[in-house]
């Protein structure tokens, strides 16, 4: 209408506001038709060929996991078939660590070369337990008194191996360590003589 008046801003907009408008309102639409609709911030979906290869991996990484702890256990077996088999024969190279050295090797051969009384503890106990339960006065007297010989001769021998071995030591290894070596020898001597490990390597009356 000629008489109408119109706004001051529609008659002073800048054009170049016009012109840019429909260029930022189609960049957004063009962002979106480029973006994978699927894919999270941005990026491209992986393909089947690499999803594949990745779950291969991770396949691969724990077989390989169990493959280590299966040689492990492996190892394992076969160090303690090793060690079994050095307590039988002798071995220095496979016995555990208490018995390794030249030191226990000899405090081993000093008790398994002679009679200890410790030895026959277990069968005479036996015996006197034997006699204790008889409802017979003299027999109990007699298992009482034999309990306390027992304890006597095993102490008085214990203590003369153990002088005599740590003498022996000190003669014969002047320079290495001798701790527990002792302690070591008398804790075999109160086994019966089939029955320790490692299993003897000297005869009776043989000396070390």
């Amino acid at each position: 209408m000629p008489g109408e008046r119109l706004p001051l801003g529609f008659v002073f907009r800048s054009r170049a506001k016009d012109e840019k408008a429909p260029v930022a309102d189609k960049a957004p639409a063009d962002s979106k038709q480029t973006r994978d609709p699927q894919a999270p911030k941005g990026r491209p979906t992986p393909k089947r060929s690499e999803a594949q290869s990745q779950r291969r991996s991770v396949a691969n990484t724990s077989l390989s996991r169990k493959d280590a702890a299966k040689r492990q256990r492996e190892e394992r077996r076969a160090q303690l078939e090793r060690q079994r088999q050095a307590l039988a024969g002798g071995d220095e190279r496979f016995l555990p660590a208490r018995d390794k050295g030249p030191v226990r090797k000899f405090a081993r051969d000093t008790v398994d070369s002679r009679f200890n009384v410790a030895e026959f503890f277990l069968p005479m106990a036996v015996v006197i337990l034997v006699l204790s339960m008889v409802r017979v006065g003299s027999l109990q007297t007699i298992a009482l008194l034999l309990w306390l010989v027992v304890i006597v001769l095993i102490v008085l021998d214990s203590l003369v191996t153990g002088f005599r071995l740590k003498k022996r030591l000190a003669e014969r290894f002047p320079d290495q360590n001798r701790r527990g070596a002792v302690a070591y020898a008398l804790m075999r001597s109160l086994q019966m003589r089939r029955l320790r490990l490692p299993k003897p390597q000297v005869k009776r009356g043989e000396r070390p």
